[in-house]
């Protein structure tokens, strides 16, 4: 499965959890009913990956952690705020660029309309040919 395809699976996951639940919860529930879903379509999820920094010879074993990592392929960081600030696209693709990874989508569930919290962000991705 691909990156792509895989973020089309988080996308209408989201979409269904933003409509039952509704903005305004912690991102904690979200993240949890996100890996809940996104397992129940038959994906792997890890939550709250530690992901090691490297800085010449210095090494942080944790970096960071990534909130959601779906199929070792893409990364999920989630938001319930208000707005999402031009930092937060920033930010995860540091990520993607630190954990080696092509394919990222930020997701506010904060927003009032879910399509307009979600924010592909995209690493070095690879297009699939369409034939």
């Amino acid at each position: 499965m691909t990156e792509n395809e895989i973020a089309k699976i988080i996308v209408d996951a989201a979409y269904h959890i933003h409509v039952k639940l509704g903005p305004g919860l912690l991102e904690s529930v979200y993240e949890t009913v996100l890996a809940y879903e996104l397992k129940k379509r038959g994906l792997n999820v890890v939550r709250q990956q530690p992901i090691p920094v490297v800085y010449d010879e210095l090494q942080f074993d944790e970096g960071f952690r990534a909130d959601l990592i779906v199929n070792d392929l893409v990364i999920i960081e989630l938001k319930s705020v208000e707005k999402v600030h031009p930092v937060h696209k920033k930010q995860l693709l540091t990520y993607l660029r630190l954990a080696d990874r092509h394919l990222g989508l930020l997701i506010n569930f904060g927003e009032e309309r879910i399509k307009d919290g979600i924010t592909r962000i995209a690493n070095n991705l690879r297009e699939e040919s369409i034939d």
